[in-house]
C-alpha cells in the first residue's frame, strides 16, 4: 500500500468516505437547526456570528437573538414596499421656477397605484398643492377630480406667482393626494414633500416619488398673518407730471367666502390730501384666490411731493348687501420697510421706467384701510 502509489490513491478515500457518512448522520439527527445555524452568518455580515459563537454560556438568549438579525433588514424593506409603493401609490409631478417672473410652475402628470377607497375598488383621486408654512387657505391650489380610477392622468400645471428668491430657499412644496367624496368628506390616500432649495432656477426637474402616510402641517405666527400677495407696477411719467400705479394681478389670496373662494377687488389710494381724486378701486373678480387685473391708475403730481406721499393698497372681498371683507393690504413710501420701501425708492429714483414688484398682503390692525 505505501510502496505502490495507485494503491495509496486507492485507499485514502476510505477514510474521506467515512468521514462524510459521519457528517451525513450529523446532519441528520441535528436537523434543520443545524442548517439555520449555518445559513444565518451568510445572510446577514458578522454580527449574527458573533452571537452565535458563544452558545454555551447563556443559551436562552442566544436562541432568541440570531432569528432576530436577519428579519431586521426585510421588514424595513417590506415597509417601504409595501406601505408606501404599493398600498398608497406613487405620483409624477415636474417642477420649475422661472426667476424673472417669480413663479413657480407645478406641472401634475399623473398617479400610478393608488389605494382604493371607495366601494367600487377605485377612487376619485385629485392633487393638492401647499406651501409650508404658510396659511393654511391662502397658498393652495388643486387639481381637477379624475373619476373611478387609480391611475389617474391629469397632465394639468398649477403655478404660484409671486414666489421670491428668498422664499425658494426656505419653503417646501407639499403634494398631497386625496379621494374627493360626493358627500364632502374627501379622504386623504398619501403626500410627498419637496423643499425648494433643491431646485435650479429655470430648470424643469422631474420626480417620480411614492406617496407617505399623512405629516402634520406645522405654521408659525409670522406666516399665518400672510393673505396673499400682489403684483404692483410703479412709474413716474416725466412727460405727464403722474405717477401711474399698476395694478397687474394678486397670488393666493385667503378664501374668505365659505366656498373656499373670494370675490375679490383692490382699492389703491394716495395719501395724504388727495381727496376724491386719490381713491381708485379695481374690478371685481368673482370665485378666485388668483385673479389678474392689468389695471392702472395715474395721480397729478409733482415728482418732489412723492417724497411725502404713502401709497396704500387693499385687497377686499365682495360681498352683496353687506359690508366687503377685507382680505389684506401693504404700503409703500418713504415711511415703508423692507421690499415696500425699496420700490418705492426705485421708482423715486428711475423717471419714466415701469418697474414691478410683488408685495405680502397683511391683515394688520394697526394700518388703518377704509372701506
Amino acid at each position: 500500500m505505501v510502496k505502490n502509489g495507485r494503491h495509496c490513491l486507492v485507499t485514502f478515500p476510505a477514510p474521506a468516505a467515512e468521514a462524510e457518512n459521519k457528517r451525513a448522520e450529523r446532519e441528520e439527527t441535528a436537523g434543520p437547526p443545524a442548517v439555520q445555524e449555518k445559513r444565518q452568518p451568510v445572510v446577514s455580515s458578522s454580527l449574527p456570528a458573533a452571537r452565535i459563537t458563544p452558545p454555551v454560556n447563556p443559551p436562552v438568549n442566544n436562541n432568541t437573538a440570531p432569528p432576530r438579525p436577519p428579519p431586521d433588514p426585510t421588514e424595513d424593506e417590506d415597509e417601504y414596499d409595501s406601505d408606501d409603493a404599493t398600498t398608497l401609490g406613487s405620483l409624477e409631478f415636474s417642477l420649475l421656477y422661472e426667476q424673472e417672473n417669480h413663479s413657480l410652475h407645478c406641472c401634475i402628470v399623473k398617479a400610478k397605484g393608488l389605494k382604493p377607497m371607495d366601494s367600487n375598488g377605485l377612487a376619485d383621486p385629485y392633487v393638492k398643492l401647499h406651501l409650508l408654512p404658510g396659511a393654511s387657505k391662502s397658498n393652495k391650489l388643486r387639481t381637477k377630480t379624475l373619476k373611478n380610477t387609480l391611475n389617474p392622468v391629469w397632465n394639468e400645471t398649477l403655478v404660484y406667482h409671486g414666489i421670491t428668491d428668498d422664499e425658494m430657499s426656505r419653503k417646501t412644496l407639499r403634494l398631497s393626494v386625496s379621494d374627493e367624496d360626493k358627500f364632502g368628506h374627501n379622504e386623504f390616500i398619501g403626500e410627498t414633500r419637496v423643499a425648494l432649495k433643491k431646485l435650479k432656477f429655470d430648470q424643469k426637474k422631474n420626480f417620480s416619488v411614492c406617496l407617505e402616510r399623512v405629516i402634520p402641517v406645522r405654521t408659525t405666527c409670522e406666516d399665518s398673518e400672510e393673505r396673499g400677495r400682489i403684483l404692483v407696477s410703479l412709474m413716474y411719467s416725466s412727460q405727464q407730471g403722474r405717477l401711474i400705479v399698476g395694478v397687474v394681478r394678486c397670488a393666493h389670496l385667503a378664501a374668505m367666502d365659505s366656498n373656499g373662494y373670494s370675490d375679490p377687488f383692490v382699492k389703491v389710494c394716495l395719501k395724504p390730501d388727495m381727496g376724491k381724486k386719490a381713491k381708485n378701486k379695481t374690478q371685481i373678480k368673482k370665485k378666485t384666490l388668483n385673479p389678474e387685473y392689468n389695471e392702472e391708475f395715474s395721480y397729478e403730481i409733482k415728482h418732489g411731493e412723492l417724497a411725502k406721499k404713502t401709497l396704500d393698497i387693499s385687497v377686499w372681498d365682495y360681498d352683496m348687501g353687506k359690508s366687503n371683507d377685507f382680505i389684506g393690504g401693504c404700503q409703500l413710501g418713504i415711511q415703508a420697510k423692507g421690499e415696500s420701501l425699496k420700490h418705492w425708492y426705485e421708482c423715486l429714483k428711475n423717471k419714466d421706467k415701469k418697474i414691478e414688484r410683488w408685495h405680502v398682503l397683511l391683515n394688520d390692525n394697526t394700518v388703518q384701510f377704509e372701506d
